[in-house]
């Protein structure tokens, strides 16, 4: 009987390799690109393997964004009015749809089927939240084709997007969700926040119930450039809805709030029956690389507010969400997964024995 271990997952993005970075900044050479592309995901899962990692991605190393891909391909979407400012003063610009109706130009299944040939160990894959990607429609609406219409069809795309993936393989598809916690901040009422609940919950339920256990949510408030755009927001207002969503994984960013206990005492009392709670265990926003013993005993703290079987393990957000974000190094990244995965078997080894 083998020695059993609390669940652990990454979050996703990795940070490029250097000579693929070149590449995209050469624009004009195709050919180079579609090579170092390819070479960096085979390369990011390589390393993922020789982490131990139990579960891993393509580190979304051809996505232009987390966000952004699901336009790569589309003719309908130009440049929007609607920018997300992080603290560091920089800013990512939302897209904005031109006409009706909307279509993905891009599904993540094609991400799954590029790691899927390379490993033999299960793979998960990240997808865009519908509720971020509702602020694509523009406040003076579209002739003939209602925010209604396009609501619908997003939440069908979503879940048709989450259904291909589990086609390709995926045993795990995570709803990237960061803009939970930022719509509080856009609109302090709660109606954006409830909004992207109902969205969320509309595209799980239309997705075949065989999937939904394998479904997970990821929340954080921004990691882009060491940088967060809604950090300032408390985190119980979100964490006290969330597990309204009917998810059954929640990735969530824990450690580098400012009171980590605390945030474990809100998620123990609002996780739902039924529910995974993975708490993240490493800190994204900076360089330091944490020792497995650190990590250890940051599990075992969660324990003491988590039900053992509703605890798992991840990194607090992905370590290079756009293409362009060189802030982590790659070596960093990958040294703190290998940090999470030792921790995560020690703390198993004190909490199960």
């Amino acid at each position: 009987m083998g020695t059993r271990v609390l669940p652990t997952e990454p979050v996703g993005s990795i940070p490029r390799p250097e000579r693929y970075q070149r590449a995209l900044a050469s624009i004009r050479n195709q050919a180079l690109i579609d090579q170092e592309a390819e070479a960096a995901v085979r390369e990011t899962v390589a390393r993922f393997e020789e982490t131990g990692s139990p579960i891993i991605t393509d580190g979304e190393q051809t996505k232009s964004s987390f966000l952004h891909y699901v336009f790569e391909g589309a003719d309908n979407i130009g440049p929007g009015s609607i920018a997300i400012g992080f603290t560091d003063g920089h800013k990512r610009d939302i897209p904005q749809l031109l006409a009706g109706p909307f279509r993905y130009g891009t599904y993540a299944d094609k991400y799954v089927r590029q790691a899927k040939a390379l490993t033999k160990r299960p793979v998960k894959v990240a997808v865009m939240s519908v509720h971020a990607l509702s602020l694509i429609y523009p406040a003076g609406g579209i002739d003939g084709y209602s925010k209604d219409q396009f609501l619908d069809d997003l939440v069908a795309e979503a879940a048709k997007e989450i259904v291909l993936c589990f086609e390709a393989g995926a045993d795990s598809v995570q709803i990237d969700w960061t803009e939970g916690r930022l719509s509080l901040k856009l609109d302090p009422s709660g109606a954006f926040l409830d909004e992207g609940i109902r969205l969320n919950n509309a595209v799980i339920a239309a997705v075949p119930d065989k999937y939904h256990d394998r479904i997970g949510l990821h929340t954080c408030p921004g990691g882009d450039r060491d940088s967060t755009h809604s950090a300032d927001v408390p985190y119980e207002a979100l964490l006290a809805r969330m597990f309204e969503i009917n998810a059954t994984r929640f990735y969530l960013q824990m450690i580098s709030e400012p009171d980590y206990e605390e945030a474990l005492r809100v998620v123990g009392k609002h996780l739902r029956k039924g529910q995974i709670a993975y708490v993240g265990v490493t800190n994204h926003l900076v360089e330091e690389v944490e020792t497995p013993e650190v990590v250890r005993d940051r599990i075992l703290l969660a324990a003491k507010y988590i039900p053992i079987h509703q605890l798992g393990t991840t990194d607090d957000c992905g370590f290079s969400p756009f293409t362009d974000d060189l802030s982590t190094s790659r070596d960093t990244a990958f040294a703190k997964i290998k940090a999470r995965i030792d921790g995560n078997a020690l703390a198993s080894a004190a909490l199960l024995g």
